[in-house]
């Protein structure tokens, strides 16, 4: 068993039996080293120490949803603020034996005999794992707009089933930097009959969408956007170029989604593009169903492979990729035995 504990912020931190000192160097490799403490990889971590194997959490405290106050969609868990879920989720892996430590992964390469994963780390020692659950998650790149960063994840949103309800019959914008601007205003009109879209960069609609938007009682405003109205730190309106300020509640953007796939680089893992509409929208890492990269040994799960996945769905793959993964090792496990038993 580990003696991790966890401090005042739910971090756990410590070192486990076995000769694997998260601080101290390792005797012997992890059977995994997950790289993201977010849901995917807290989940994959779960699953894997409930199979007895010895894994390793290097989160960077880094989570996307950091901003928001509260999830949703999860079943069990809907309105449960992020950081929260997470603090539980670090409990459940030390529970079974499994680290969980702060750190940031900074580089990844393969051992010289193809045997596992050397991984090195910003403020420790580097660690080897005979396999890899990478689940660092992605970067919401927002427009170029003053005040947008400022309020992310508040009222400047981006995706309905996140924050649809919170901000229901209210007046929302919807900020057009791309070709999907239409396709957004008119799927957030579910939530509310006040959606005004501004065209700020993005292309001018087609007449057909000019007739969608007429047909929703959706508004369209020209001029580019160059900042927000805040009154007593809450989102009033949006401001024009010209002066003209169109009072607003909420404002709906299109981020960019770029998978963070920085430490894979010297894996032999590129980021493959992510379109939708024709539009490329960000970045991601291609695998299979269960995670399992073009790489082998290496597994992916959550955003930074899904970008468009919501955290039930992270958390789902991060178990799949688990299980995968402990499948493989058991085949590499029997190959072993069946070899030293003719040896």
């Amino acid at each position: 068993m580990s003696d991790m504990t966890s401090d005042a912020t739910g971090k756990a931190t410590g070192r486990a039996a076995g000769g694997r000192g998260v601080n101290g160097g390792t005797d012997r490799p992890y059977d995994v080293v997950v790289i993201g403490g977010g849901a995917a990889g807290l989940s994959g971590a779960v699953i894997l120490a409930r199979a007895r194997r010895s894994v390793l959490v290097i989160d960077a405290g880094q989570p996307r949803n950091a901003p928001a106050s509260h999830m949703h969609g999860y079943l069990g868990h809907d309105g449960t603020p992020p950081s929260e879920l997470l603090a539980i989720g670090r409990d459940e892996v030390t529970r079974y034996g499994g680290e969980v430590v702060q750190d940031a992964v900074v580089a990844a390469e393969r051992l010289p005999d193809g045997a596992g994963f050397r991984v090195e780390r910003k403020d420790g020692d580097p660690v080897v794992a005979r396999r890899l659950l990478v689940a660092t998650g992605l970067v919401d790149e927002l427009p170029e707009v003053p005040g947008l960063a400022e309020r992310w994840g508040r009222e400047v949103l981006h995706c309905p089933y996140c924050h649809g309800w919170e901000v229901a019959s209210r007046p929302i914008g919807v900020l057009s930097t791309g070709p999907l601007a239409v396709h957004q205003a008119l799927m957030w009109r579910q939530w509310s009959e006040d959606i005004t879209l501004f065209r700020h960069t993005g292309p001018e609609p087609t007449d057909e969408e000019y007739e969608q938007l007429a047909a929703r009682g959706i508004a369209v405003v020209d001029g580019e956007v160059v900042g927000l109205e805040v009154t007593d730190d809450r989102l009033t309106g949006v401001r024009l170029a010209d002066g003209r300020v169109v009072p607003r509640e909420a404002v709906v953007v299109q981020t960019g989604l770029i998978g963070r796939a920085d430490v894979l680089a010297g894996l032999g893992l590129g980021a493959a593009e992510l379109k939708m509409g024709g539009e490329v929208i960000g970045t991601y890492v291609a695998a299979d169903p269960a995670g399992e990269t073009e790489v082998p040994g290496i597994w992916v799960a959550g955003n930074v492979a899904d970008p468009k996945g919501k955290v039930v769905i992270a958390a789902a793959a991060g178990v799949q990729a688990a299980a995968a993964i402990n499948a493989d090792l058991i085949t590499d496990d029997v190959n072993r035995a069946v070899a030293a038993r003719r040896a």
